[in-house]
């Protein structure tokens, strides 16, 4: 049955009155919702920006207070010329945050702030000119005196509270966001309410309007039918595509960060390699000529033990002297002066074939390598954790197990990361477990190191502390990329990561942690003592 054309007529204009209500009701709705948006998007922009200029201003005061600090304590003017390069980049980095935030730069923290800073200054330029003047040992004093590090903490502490309310800030200003987002969402709900009604009538009337069009309908489902079937193939090839882009995207995430961790790792062995190397030179020379001393002084000894039998009787000055001096001490002692010497010069170059031995972190080849050395090599560059600093960081005892262990086929570099790595973490874990005591007595950290030969095809390396522990739920995500439980701005989620990449993807090797609450953990690493070609 067909409706009456003045029926048709009427639903045309309902329809029409209806639309231009929506219209005229949801246009300011939807004009709302992008200012929000817009102010939104604003205010993340803004935070963003301080949040960087926040760490670089962080940065670069660390890496002004580093150089005045290894200008004082090496001499070398180096460091002076690094100094003056970032200056200009702090200032820089400080202005551009007072544009940002230019409220929290003008309080009276803020003056307290410059008046620190600006002492912090003139004691790193004096320390400059100390070190110029050959004074080094003032000018560290200087760096380290009460007054420098006092100025430092106001420094740091009022940078800190400078960013909190900077971090305020931004909070009202998101709470104000929301409360627009309130009333926004209420006022559409009101105009829904105000919409329902005539819409329910309008559809009344087209459904009966529609019923006069089925025939035609009936003609135009299958051809629906072939187009939604086309369209749901699309869609699903798209969700697949997309797919394959946010995990592309994610790898190259991965593969970006992994690339600085792994810059960085060479960078740390090209400065090993050259300290050694500038360590060795000197130390060589020393060594070297430690023998010809000691020939000499023995030669000198017996002449003048000759001349003691023969003509220090008819000198009463040289009796004398010889009772001044105490001669027969002085024979005595020189030997073992010499030979203590030698021992010294002996440990610093042992100290320096262990450092070269670390710093291979740039090979790209694979080599049979003494995995003992690289573990020792780790261990030294890591040395100064282990010793204690107050009694929340006692000394950490390092227990060695090793195995008679032949040349294992590897990256020796990668190996060294990897053992950095978990060394690192290792110490994390046990500085951050509250203190301990068994039967009164002071808990010992410790970490166990064992190695051994599996089947005379495989290397097994148990590395252990004693520490807290890691819960299952921790454990279970331990090698996921970006997944840490430190605090931000001390871990990145990479480190054991890329030690899994290392182990597994390019030794063809296995690594797993065992671990539970109060029990301590244990990473067990096995890799083939030779790799198949």
């Amino acid at each position: 049955m067909r409706l009456p054309y003045k029926l048709r007529f009427v639903a045309s204009q309902l329809v029409t009155v209806t639309v231009l209500l929506t219209l005229l009701l949801f246009i300011p709705q939807i004009w709302l919702n992008w200012q929000v948006y817009d102010n939104f998007n604003s205010i993340i922009k803004h935070e963003f920006k301080l949040q960087v200029m926040s760490d670089k201003i962080t940065y670069l005061d660390e890496v002004l207070t580093m150089s005045a600090r290894m200008n004082a304590a090496t001499g070398n003017s180096t460091w002076e010329k690094r100094y003056r390069q970032f200056e200009p980049k702090l200032d820089l980095a400080i202005k551009e945050s007072i544009k940002l935030a230019p409220k929290a730069y003008k309080n009276e923290d803020a003056h307290k702030i410059d008046i620190a800073n600006q002492l912090l200054v003139a004691m790193e330029y004096q320390s400059f000119d100390l070190v110029n003047k050959n004074q080094k040992e003032t000018a560290q004093l200087l760096l380290s005196s009460r007054e420098y590090e006092t100025q430092k903490h106001i420094y740091a502490d009022g940078v800190a509270k400078r960013n909190r309310n900077i971090s305020l800030q931004l909070q009202q200003k998101f709470d104000e966001y929301f409360r627009r987002i309130f009333w926004a969402v209420l006022e559409s709900v009101i105009s829904l309410a105000l919409l329902i009604p005539a819409w329910f009538l309008v559809l009344n009337l087209l459904q009966q309007y529609l019923k006069d069009k089925k025939i035609a309908q009936a003609a135009l489902e299958e051809t629906n039918c072939m187009l939604e079937m086309q369209v749901a193939e699309r869609t699903a090839k798209l969700e697949h595509k997309n797919l394959q882009l946010e995990q592309t995207l994610q790898e190259l995430q991965y593969t970006q960060v992994q690339l600085v961790q792994t810059e960085k790792m060479s960078s740390l062995g090209q400065l090993v390699a050259g300290v050694a190397h500038e360590i060795n030179n000197p130390v060589n020379f020393i060594y070297g000529n430690l023998m010809h001393i000691r020939g000499y002084s023995q030669q000198l000894i017996t002449l003048i033990n000759l001349y003691q039998q023969e003509n220090f009787n008819y000198n009463p000055e040289i009796t004398n002297l010889i009772h001044k001096i105490d001669l027969e001490f002085i024979i005595d002692d020189m030997p073992k002066i010499l030979s203590s010497m030698e021992v010294g010069t002996e440990r610093i170059c042992e100290i320096v074939l262990t450092l070269r031995n670390f710093s291979r972190l740039d090979e790209a080849e694979m080599k049979p390598v003494d995995i003992h050395e690289g573990i020792d090599s780790t261990l030294l560059i890591l040395q100064h954790r282990f010793k204690e600093k107050s009694k929340q960081q006692p000394e950490i005892a390092v227990i060695k197990d090793y195995g008679n262990l032949p040349l294992i086929e590897c990256y020796a570099g990668g190996l060294n990361q990897v053992f950095m790595n978990i060394f690192s973490n290792a110490i994390d874990a046990l500085y951050e477990q509250e203190g301990k005591s068994l039967t009164g007595e002071k808990y010992i950290y410790s970490i166990t190191i064992k190695t051994k030969v599996e089947n005379e095809e495989y290397v097994i390396i148990s590395i252990k502390d004693n520490g807290a522990g890691i819960k299952e739920e921790v454990k279970t995500r331990l090698f996921d990329p970006f997944f840490t439980t430190k605090p931000v701005g001390k871990g990145t989620g990479l480190g054991l990561s890329i030690s899994y990449q290392i182990i597994v993807d390019k030794h063809k090797g296995k690594i797993k942690c065992i671990s539970a609450p109060g029990k301590g953990t244990e990473f067990v690493i096995e890799i083939p003592i030779k790799q198949a070609r």
